[in-house]
């Protein structure tokens, strides 16, 4: 096992620009993949060997991991200790300059901020990628990696793993069928930030310096971002809540509580969004991510489809409680209502877990409606193998860039109307920009610091 912590290289060039052409994925096998050869094997490198790495390994390990990355060894440990055969790294650059022969695809799950780089980097080289939710950290990395990925005609997967699962498919089928009649209205909510798997939020930024652990090399975990001194506040559990490194709650579950209904409604992107905080102090709401949140959303008529308003509650606010709601019953820690005029359907998060027809009408308890989309192999447990499938030469995987992109755009433009709260935004997705406020459009596409270019 080898470990790579001293050499640096000349910084690549990551293109940023995106395409406005939307045209087919082509999945193109590589080496002696694909129909030819059924039986090969991936080399998979991972960029984030703990942590949702480490999850995303453990479902793909029948292919051969040859190589694992991570800035901080301590945090990778279990990723590279279950495989002692794969090499290890500390810079990706490094690992795919030096490995760039032997990788098939390329898992990232890093922190939401380096994202970008990660995958841009291994799809300019001709990697497959499977990248961890939200896509990126802005908009502008979003439509570059949508672009990188139509024009080097890799097979991608974003990593929402409830788009794979038997639920999400039997909730949009019911929608089709028209189960709840026209959709109107969409109430979508989360615990987060201080429920569930809770992060430091509404803080500023700590003015004392710890010494740097020695497994971690803390110029490597910041990547693009701009330079700040290690503490343990950002690094290795609570970089969500920064504005620098992570999208808040919202970036945390948004890619999969709405997922069910921008696929059902065929959502693509709003026309407005809103957000209402609980930020106060300037230097706060500078670095980090608000205790609550209200964001509002319009998006206008698709084809024969309504226009659709939908409302996120984040920090433990939630929703007016829909008629067909039983009184006495909880609403979970995070979840959907999906309105329809003669109906409502309440679902969970991660690909409509427990969806249900209100009050009480189990989807998959009774009759269901006709299957019009073909389901993933193990669900959402099988979301990696879906993508494994693809670069081998399969169907495109259901949750590719092509699909992630654009739902993360949506989560990304809460963002930034957290950012500038109190103002209903308009957004212009075809320029890529807001149309009455030049403050959000500084915050489409980031700055990154020198050593790493967008």
């Amino acid at each position: 096992m080898r470990e790579e912590t001293k050499r640096t290289i000349p910084r690549r060039t990551f293109m940023g620009a995106a395409a406005s052409a939307a045209f087919a994925l082509t999945v193109v096998p590589g080496r002696v993949l694909g129909q030819d050869a059924p039986g090969n094997k991936l080399n998979i490198a991972a960029i984030g060997a703990g942590g949702r790495g480490w999850a995303n390994l453990r479902r793909v390990a029948d292919e051969n991991i040859v190589a694992l990355c991570d800035v901080d060894l301590e945090q990778g440990k279990k990723g590279i200790d279950k495989h002692p055969e794969a090499k290890v790294y500390r810079d990706f650059r490094v690992m795919l300059d030096e490995m760039d022969k032997d990788i098939d695809a390329v898992i990232v799950a890093t922190p939401d901020h380096t994202h970008y780089v990660a995958a841009m980097a291994a799809m300019e080289r001709g990697k497959r990628v499977y990248c961890e939710k939200p896509l990126a950290h802005s908009i502008y990395e979003v439509r570059g990696l949508m672009a990188a990925a139509r024009k080097h005609k890799v097979a991608t997967q974003m990593g929402n793993q409830g788009h794979s699962s038997d639920e999400i498919r039997l909730c949009c089928e019911a929608i089709w069928n028209g189960a709840i009649g026209e959709v109107r209205e969409i109430h979508a909510w989360s615990n987060r930030p201080p429920g569930g798997f809770s992060f430091p939020v509404a803080m500023r930024r700590p003015e004392d310096t710890p010494p740097v652990p020695e497994t971690l090399n803390w110029d490597l975990w910041l990547g693009p971002a701009q330079y700040r001194p290690y503490h343990p506040a950002y690094c290795p559990r609570y970089w969500r809540g920064w504005l620098d490194f992570g999208t808040g709650a919202l970036g945390d579950y948004g890619c999969h509580t709405l997922d069910p209904a921008f696929w059902a409604l065929k959502l693509g992107a709003p026309i407005s969004v809103e957000a209402n905080t609980t930020h106060f102090e300037p230097e706060v709401a500078a670095e980090t991510y608000p205790v609550a949140s209200i964001i509002r959303y319009e998006f206008p008529a698709r084809g024969d489809l309504p226009p659709v308003k939908l409302t996120w509650f984040e920090g433990g606010l939630l929703p007016p409680r829909p008629e067909p709601h039983p009184p006495h019953k909880g609403f979970g820690g995070n979840g959907a209502f999906i309105i329809g005029d003669k109906g409502v359907i309440m679902h969970g998060s991660h690909g409509a877990g427990g969806c249900k027809i209100l009050p009480d009408y189990k989807l998959e308890d009774n009759e269901p409606p006709p299957k019009a989309i073909e389901r993933v192999e193990g669900g959402k447990d099988g979301h990696q193998q879906d993508w494994v499938r693809a670069c081998k030469g399969g169907r495109p995987a259901s949750g590719s860039f092509e699909y992630g992109g654009p739902l993360t755009e949506i989560i990304l433009l809460g963002v930034i109307a957290m950012r500038i709260k109190n103002e209903k935004l308009i957004w212009d997705a075809e320029k890529m920009e807001f149309t009455n406020s030049d403050e959000a459009n500084e915050l489409v596409k980031p700055t990154y610091r020198e050593g790493w270019t967008l």
